[in-house]
């Protein structure tokens, strides 16, 4: 069944009242929201979508991106993974190219400010049992920076003790080319959004895991620009 015979099918209208348009495009834009506020088919069906999808700005029109920053961030850790005691957590260096009109192309790479303490990040949060580490890291990256890209092979792992809690953390990291920023996304109120340089990034983030993990999407981008012949 096509999209426009599911949407103008009797299903979606279980009573035999006569209705116009107006009222059933109506009822329609309410079903439609109701799915992409569902955190679990957002995970489950969305963000895989966007991981095996080439992104580019037609993808997300307008409509769509507003719906994103009503999708309630997930909350809570009954389905937090641990391995042996440690919380797994998973995130992305959102980076671009700086374009100068010449051979050379700087590297920028995103931060957002932290909901608690002081400095920027790069996004990042706990790696859940219904997701795969990468779509654990795309869904993290829209909640929190409201970017959308590739995401490519992951940077590392490391391990890092919790500022607040008295427990060790694992995280990985994983490199993502932004493809589009977003105007609407879920923490759009209360994290703000800064590209950087790599030395800029480096001065303002009080994680010292975070800047190796930086350290090596730089060294990993700098073996390519020299494959491809241009300078970082």
């Amino acid at each position: 069944m096509s999209v426009a015979s599911f949407f103008s099918s009797s299903s979606l209208f279980p009573f035999s009242l006569p209705l116009n348009n107006n009222y059933k495009i109506k009822i329609i834009k309410g079903r439609v929201m109701g799915l992409f506020l569902s955190r679990n088919l957002a995970c489950k069906f969305f963000y895989p979508f966007l991981l095996s999808e080439k992104i580019s700005k037609d993808l997300f029109p307008k409509q769509l991106e507003n719906m994103m920053c009503l999708v309630s961030p997930r909350t809570g850790r009954h389905l937090q993974r641990y391995d042996n005691g440690c919380r797994q957590v998973v995130g992305c260096i959102p980076y671009r190219y700086k374009d100068n009109e010449t051979k050379d192309k700087e590297l920028e790479v995103l931060v957002i400010s932290a909901q608690k303490g002081l400095g920027m990040q790069f996004p990042k949060g706990g790696w859940e049992t219904d997701e795969s580490m990468e779509q654990a890291a795309l869904r993290e990256t829209i909640e929190e920076a409201g970017v959308v890209g590739s995401v490519e092979s992951k940077l590392g792992k490391w391990y890092y003790k919790s500022k607040r809690q008295p427990i060790e953390h694992e995280g990985y990291m994983f490199p993502m080319l932004v493809k589009k920023e977003l105007d609407n996304w879920p923490e759009m109120n209360t994290r703000k959004r800064q590209w950087m340089t790599v030395a800029e990034a480096k001065e303002r983030c009080p994680y010292a895991w975070m800047k190796e993990a930086l350290d090596e999407l730089v060294s990993r981008q700098s073996q390519l620009a020299n494959g491809l012949g241009y300078k970082l």
